[in-house]
């Protein structure tokens, strides 16, 4: 699924990353612990989250993700916007809860790898 297409499904607003829309991305996973995704979420290229702090940003790059969602109408600090920007990372804001974004995305075939 094309990027530009996630934000299409979420009324997605775009913060960070234009030159990102055109990518695909292939799974996702939606939380909020990021000791979670450190420890359990494997080739994921989207996270979606309503944690709202810089160890977002940096759990998104060690994970080598490439574009984060946050949900209920989060908005990052512009700290998170910089660091968004020289990483490279797409930031969007929906004003879905969580389990729909998460819940859409599925149902239009964007998928989440556990392994």
């Amino acid at each position: 699924m094309k990027i530009s297409r996630m934000q299409e499904l979420l009324s997605a607003q775009l913060l960070v990353g234009e030159d990102s829309l055109e990518r695909e991305v292939h799974s996702a996973c939606g939380c909020d612990l990021m000791s979670d995704v450190l420890a359990y979420v494997k080739d994921q290229a989207v996270l979606l989250t309503g944690l709202i702090n810089p160890q977002v940003i940096r759990t998104a790059v060690m994970m080598d993700m490439i574009c984060i969602v946050f949900v209920r109408s989060k908005k990052p600090t512009e700290e998170m916007l910089e660091l968004a920007r020289e990483s490279g990372i797409a930031l969007f804001s929906t004003d879905k809860r969580l389990y729909e974004a998460c819940g859409l995305l599925y149902a239009n075939g964007l998928g989440g790898k556990t392994e």
